[in-house]
């Protein structure tokens, strides 16, 4: 990939080029789950977003990515409390299901997936510096990040700190100076995990724990971190501070990249609503493709709404690629030396405009369809399997991906049979019968389609 790539940079509220800090070499860290119970469709939009970003600047760097496990966590702590098991118990069952569930919508596994619990030592050392430079104190058995010590703090979020009131993250407590300080070290009570420290046994605050894993793993500047835009405050805007003041004024990350909401019904996804979707639930009925399509429709960067619709909707796109790809063989070696045409290229370099790439992948489809000419079809098919290593899709065998739709109650010969039936009734011109085993099909969710290459049926369930 030799085209410019750009991304919207939520620190300068504008679409940058994209240049590395050196030369061929990309740092990227995403924020990964907190592991206390199974990801839901929200969880898996950022993984989704963030690993096609990752395959895109492989075709042109070599990219080095981290995305976290959050492993300790007030939230850990009381599921691990509830079920009277240790922090690690609880982890571990959810850090694999986590891996097993994004693996089955396609997101590879980051380089690096460091976890909060193992970096102990490193945030100890961070906190002792901020206190030796003036930006941190302790108070009450914690220790917190004074705000008001660096001045850039709210720039991420453009919020201006003299008008900030207590969030819904920023704990007002006795022990704060201001309530806009954050906590980089707290007590833990005996029932709770905790770890030695000169203030005492505690644990860390989740803030500090990405700026350590990010220190540790890929530097004291990156080129982009990425998560959530409900990251962008508190999360995000605290990491910066105290990792900026730690290396005394250097820059913490050069861009920052924040994906939008999804929501379901136009309200955002909360388990207090009760409208959390469980990725691991939506795999029992959908293909992991048609979950990871589904979550690639909108801009990235725009809200995202979820419902059976958007599933139903991204099924039917993919059974019209699979469709043109059936019955053509492409060697692995011809789809790992075709290019991925510029057009799609262009569209994921100008900040992964994936509608717009998809708008071309079924533009070949459709020339795929009209012609006759089998080099010609092999070379777009290999296109688009191409493009498909990039966007994560179009992985599977066309013939494969009509054959795993079990709810019809034909059999593949019997629906062979209906179609040939069909053409027969055509072609004497007895439309009534035509038409009424077009309807039967459809009953069972089977389209049809007239191609230059014949009649093809596939499943629109």
């Amino acid at each position: 990939m030799t085209m410019k790539l750009f991304l919207y940079d939520t620190l300068s509220g504008e679409k940058l080029e994209f240049t590395p800090l050196n030369a061929g070499k990309v740092t990227m860290y995403l924020c990964g789950p907190t592991v206390y119970n199974y990801a839901h469709i929200g969880n898996a939009r950022p993984a989704v977003v963030f690993d096609l970003l990752g395959r895109l600047l492989r075709q042109k760097y070599e990219l080095i990515f981290a995305r976290n496990i959050t492993d300790v966590d007030d939230k850990i702590n009381a599921a691990a409390i509830e079920s009277n098991k240790s922090i690690g118990e609880i982890t571990e069952v959810y850090i694999e299901a986590y891996n097993t569930d994004m693996a089955a919508i396609g997101v590879k596994s980051p380089d690096i997936e460091p976890r909060a619990t193992e970096h102990i030592g490193e945030m100890i050392v961070m906190i002792e510096r901020l206190i030796d430079a003036g930006n941190a104190y302790q108070a009450q058995d914690h220790v917190l990040f004074e705000v008001s010590t660096y001045k850039d703090y709210g720039s991420l979020s453009k919020r201006d700190v003299s008008e900030m009131m207590a969030g819904a993250r920023v704990e007002v407590a006795s022990y704060k100076r201001s309530p806009q300080d954050f906590i980089l070290w707290k007590p833990s009570t005996p029932e709770l995990p905790g770890w030695d420290s000169p203030w005492g046994r505690g644990r860390p605050g989740w803030h500090l724990e990405c700026s350590a894993m990010i220190k540790k793993h890929l530097g004291t500047t990156i080129d982009i971190h990425a998560g959530g835009q409900d990251l962008i405050f508190p999360h995000h805007e605290n990491e910066i501070a105290q990792s900026t003041c730690i290396h005394q004024g250097e820059t913490f990350s050069r861009y920052w990249l924040h994906n939008g909401f999804l929501s379901i019904d136009n309200t955002k996804m909360s388990k207090s609503l009760g409208n959390v979707s469980l990725v691991r639930d939506l795999l029992k009925d959908h293909p992991g493709e048609v979950i990871r399509l589904a979550l690639l429709t909108a801009h990235y960067r725009q809200p995202l709404e979820w419902s059976s619709k958007t599933l139903i909707t991204a099924k039917k796109m993919l059974d019209r690629i699979y469709g043109a790809l059936r019955d053509i063989q492409v060697s692995p070696e011809k789809i790992t030396s075709t290019k991925v045409p510029n057009i799609i290229l262009e569209a994921l370099s100008n900040d992964l405009n994936t509608p717009m790439a998809m708008a071309e992948v079924f533009s070949l489809a459709k020339k795929l369809n009209k012609t006759l000419d089998n080099n010609e079809r092999e070379e777009i098919a290999a296109q688009i399997y191409a493009s498909g290593k990039i966007l994560g899709l179009f992985e599977k065998d066309a013939n494969e991906w009509f054959s795993q739709v079990t709810q019809c109650k034909y059999s593949e010969e019997e629906i062979e049979n209906l179609m040939a039936q069909r053409e027969e009734a055509r072609l004497i011109k007895d439309f009534n019968t035509a038409d009424k085993i077009r309807d039967q099909l459809l009953n069972e969710g089977i389209n049809i389609e007239d191609t230059s290459v014949g009649i093809r049926w596939h499943f629109d369930k």
